[in-house]
């Protein structure tokens, strides 16, 4: 199988694949990379260099990636060879733009923020006009992890995205009010059994909840421990809906915000989506049957998908971002002894502020003292000054 992408992600796909003997190619950005430093099949290169791309594939069965930025003539190009892409070049677009997302969401009748776009100065204030004074402005493509989202006043705001060469459209947004965020993440393989032959097999994981810090996330908790039964039911059946409808093979999270409605009652909005693992998934390597790296193998190579049922009443996540001295696994001997069900994972990165080094599961009964443990775990290996 054939990876495209080189970080974290790729990287915990190693385990579970060697799990079912399945072999990974992957391409990366740098040999010392997180993906680089456990996988030991790697070509060194871009994503949007197709000779690279073609190199890495050689034999493969299937490739899949870790991130969405792939160009679409690459993706092209590799299905013309005859090597299945999945998620195919089709669905992963509407992962990679935001203006198609929200526009084939809406035909699928998935409930999203108001949204319109905007490629002049007079249409952004128009849409800043029309919804009280501030909106949410995002760049169609490229963001991720609270960049290329700004929330704004005025025009100004945008104004280096606005006055660049060529035509920029950015998708404007109302300002949602929410209450909080959730992850629905879900799987779909072509095959298996489903009402119609296009709808294949689609497993979902407990919906989650997510906490950001500084637009990324720090925290998840699953399952969401204020969603109710019902909600709970009706994230899992949108995420199922946009599986089937974009045509997704793999793993899909859709981000989703929890907000009063006009009568006071709670709704679900569709904020964003992701066509791989993602972070707000990690919890089901320890919390869950079938982890969604597993899962996502599993569905790309079009076999039977596992069970996705949680392993314990509840399960954390906390993020450990950026740390203090250059080696968080310095922490282990206290971590390890003073927090025995923690579960942690470094990703091989050299640390910098805010950036994203690894994390911290614990699966248990009582969602506030798997919090306070986990919590505790990360702010060890954040001070290591080994």
């Amino acid at each position: 199988m054939a990876v495209i992408g080189g970080g974290q992600l790729a990287r915990m796909m190693q385990a579970p694949a060697l799990a079912l003997d399945v072999h990974l190619r992957v391409l990366v950005e740098a040999k010392d990379g997180p993906t680089a430093q456990v996988v030991p099949d790697v070509v060194v290169g871009d994503p949007g260099d197709l000779e690279a791309v073609r190199w890495l594939i050689g034999d493969a069965s299937v490739l899949t990636f870790e991130h969405e930025h792939t160009p679409r003539f690459v993706l092209d190009a590799i299905e013309k060879m005859g090597t299945p892409v999945r998620p195919g070049p089709d669905a992963l677009q509407f992962a990679q733009d935001k203006i198609l997302m929200r526009r084939r969401l809406t035909e699928l009748g998935v409930p999203c923020p108001w949204w319109t776009t905007a490629a002049t100065r007079d249409e952004v204030a128009a849409a800043i006009a029309d919804r009280g004074g501030a909106v949410v402005a995002k760049t169609a493509r490229g963001g991720y992890d609270g960049k290329g989202v700004r929330v704004i006043s005025t025009p100004d705001d945008v104004a280096d995205w606005l006055d660049v060469p060529g035509t920029v459209e950015l998708l404007i947004e109302e300002l949602v009010p929410y209450t909080s965020e959730l992850a629905a993440l879900t799987a779909r393989r072509p095959g298996g059994a489903g009402p119609d032959e296009s709808t294949g097999e689609v497993r979902s994981w407990p919906v989650a909840e997510t906490r950001q810090r500084d637009g990324v996330c720090a925290e998840v908790i699953a399952p969401a421990p204020e969603l109710t039964p019902a909600l709970a039911d009706e994230a899992q059946r949108i995420a199922e809906t946009i599986a089937v409808g974009l045509g997704v093979t793999g793993v899909l999270a859709v981000e989703m915000f929890l907000a009063p409605g006009d009568d006071g009652r709670p709704r679900l909005l569709v904020n964003e989506l992701a066509m791989r693992p993602h972070n707000s998934g990690h919890w089901t390597i320890d919390g869950a049957v079938t982890s969604q790296f597993e899962q996502h193998l599993r569905a790309v190579l079009d076999l039977p998908l596992g069970d996705p049922s949680p392993l314990a009443p509840a399960a954390v996540m906390v993020n450990l971002l950026g740390a203090d001295g250059p080696e968080p696994a310095a922490a282990y001997p206290r971590v390890l002894a003073e927090h025995p069900g923690a579960k942690v994972q470094l990703y091989g990165k050299e640390v910098r502020p805010g950036r994203k080094l690894g994390h911290v599961t614990e699966v248990g009964k009582d969602i506030e003292t798997l919090l306070t443990s986990a919590r505790a775990a990360v702010e060890l290996l954040h001070a290591a000054t080994a």
